[in-house]
């Protein structure tokens, strides 16, 4: 992570959510973004939430993400308290799987937009935010497609590393 005013400031509902979203590390360093990352409860510390998301825009955040299980109640409070784009990551903390932070986080109400990953998306998170910075910033477009690149041939390497299953030859995958 790079000392510059952070583009992208990150709030945990819960330490304990620290170890999963540290991982959008991986991705804003591809993209050379600059982030932070910080813990603030929508239920234990309300006003620090508040006090955070309406410091943001004026310290050059220009996105803000918001994890959060359970409740998940961290990203609509967020919304609720700037202009700022949210995305909103739910974290599988409870006894059902998540899906109590999902429907928490994508069910907001009309006015209060949240951008909502699936559970514990932490890398979809990461990269919608590079593409709402995109929009201001060429570089970025061209770094997207670089990961597009990068990603696909992931995939394809895969395919070439399958052992002991009848597979298609490769021209099955021309045009």
């Amino acid at each position: 992570m790079s000392m510059k005013t952070p583009e992208v400031g990150i709030l945990l509902g819960s330490k304990s959510d620290l170890a999963l979203v540290k991982k959008v590390g991986d991705v804003f360093s591809f993209f050379d973004v600059s982030w932070e990352l910080s813990v603030a409860s929508a239920h234990r510390t309300p006003d620090d939430v508040v006090a955070y998301v309406r410091n943001a825009p004026k310290r050059g955040i220009k996105v803000l993400v918001a994890a959060a299980g359970l409740s998940a109640a961290l990203p609509g409070v967020v919304a609720a308290h700037t202009h700022l784009p949210v995305v909103g990551i739910p974290v599988n903390a409870g006894s059902v799987g998540g899906l109590d932070a999902l429907l928490s986080v994508a069910q907001m109400p009309p006015g209060v937009p949240v951008a909502s990953v699936g559970i514990d998306g932490v890398k979809n998170a990461a990269l919608f935010a590079v593409r709402i910075l995109a929009l201001g910033r060429q570089d970025l477009v061209e770094k997207l497609e670089a990961w597009s690149i990068r990603e696909k041939e992931v995939v394809r390497l895969a395919r070439e590393d399958l052992e002991g299953v009848p597979c298609p030859p490769s021209e099955a995958f021309l045009e």
